[in-house]
């Protein structure tokens, strides 16, 4: 729920208060929501014929195309021996593994173990075989609840196919909890961080809405001073000389993804539009895998966002450098505190911090290895376990 107020400013119907905030689960030890599409791989990295190791939330994922195109994802181990099937050897379109030569299907079906004689008993299953899809230059897998994947749409990003835009794709492993990332994007306030890039730029924003899955944020961005790297203006479509303009972006975490969109004044569409999403790796999501497709408006002289390209990529990779300094330097101090004690003020951060705790899935503690083996009787417990 949304109200506006007096200055025309659309925000939460959030009390304003100072301090921390009031006793909430701790936000970075919820887990990203699985009942979604994310991508696991760029699909110029999946080749045909091969085999590459991918991960979710600690889930380990072998993705192989086969000799038909298609990819397939399996979990990373071998129900034999539990050897990393991304270890393995593709056969047509089926996965070998490199230990024992079991194959698999791209369901996760056993297809064949070379050795088994009649009266050998076989396993009752193979391993799990995740619903995938390509899309955008991308391998999205649907980690959740397999029967779920089919009513769940891929993000929709007409930009891309546009022969209006073209696309830069990012790819970069940032150590902290995915929720900094959405924080860091959607408050624009931080712009200082960027001042030896951008210059001197003044934020003011005009207004938000938030819904239970959503968050979205309008700026308007004026250059005040100092010196803006030339890639800054290319990219918002001021051309090579430099001019200065009044931009409106607008910012927007659907969960689990975000987007951004940047109006130059005068325009009736974006100069740019960036889709991005935070894939988290490891089982307690303190690392996670940005992915991001930054669509550029060509301009209308021939060639000249080819030229310009080279220039653009910099400024982008510089101030991304500096976005992943902060976000890492904040999970660096939730570890060594242990928890979130951070003084966030800004409502538009309060709310996306409450769909992010919403949407998302409580943390599944890695099983101790007393729980294991309490968990499977065959396997002796530890001398440290306490008895009863």
């Amino acid at each position: 729920m949304t109200e506006t107020d007096s200055d025309g400013t659309r925000s939460s119907r959030r009390s304003r208060q100072e301090g921390p905030e009031p006793a909430a689960v701790d936000l970075r030890r919820v887990g990203a929501n699985p009942d979604f599409w994310y991508p696991v791989a760029l699909s110029r990295k999946v080749r045909r014929g091969r085999v590459i190791a991918a991960t979710f939330a600690g889930e380990r994922i072998a993705l192989y195309r086969g000799k038909s195109g298609t990819v397939h994802a399996l979990e990373d181990r071998c129900a034999h021996r539990q050897v990393p099937l991304s270890m393995g050897v593709v056969e047509g379109e089926v996965l070998r593994c490199c230990y024992h030569a079991w194959a698999y299907r791209g369901d996760g079906r056993i297809s064949q173990i070379p050795y088994l004689s009649k009266g050998d008993g076989r396993p009752p299953r193979g391993v799990r075989g995740y619903p995938v899809r390509e899309a955008y230059g991308m391998v999205f897998v649907f980690p959740g609840a397999p029967q779920k994947a089919p009513d769940v749409p891929l993000p929709l990003l007409p930009a891309f196919a546009s022969p209006r835009y073209r696309t830069m794709t990012f790819s970069r492993t940032v150590r902290c909890h995915y929720s900094f990332m959405h924080e860091n994007l959607l408050d624009m306030n931080h712009q200082f961080l960027h001042r030896g890039v951008v210059g001197k730029l003044h934020p003011e924003l005009l207004g938000y809405e938030t819904s239970a899955r959503s968050v979205e944020a309008r700026y308007l961005f004026t250059h005040t001073g100092g010196k803006r790297n030339r890639g800054a203006g290319l990219l918002a479509a001021e051309g090579f000389s430099g001019r200065d303009s009044a931009d409106v972006m607008t910012i927007r975490t659907e969960y689990p993804y975000q987007t951004l969109d940047l109006v130059p004044e005068n325009a009736d569409h974006p100069a740019f539009r960036l889709w991005a999403v935070y894939v988290p790796e490891d089982a307690e999501q303190r690392t996670c895998h940005a992915y991001g497709l930054l669509m550029i408006e060509k301009p209308g002289i021939p060639g000249a966002l080819q030229l310009a390209w080279p220039l653009i990529r910099r400024f982008t990779e510089r101030v991304f450098a500096e976005d992943r300094m902060a976000v890492e330097a904040e999970q660096r101090a939730w570890d060594e505190q242990g928890e979130d004690r951070n003084h966030e003020i800004f409502p538009l951060i309060l709310d996306v911090r409450d769909v992010l705790r919403s949407n998302g899935v409580p943390l599944r503690p890695r099983p101790t290895a007393c729980a294991r083996a309490d968990r499977d009787l065959s396997m002796p417990a530890p001398d440290h376990c306490a008895t009863e």
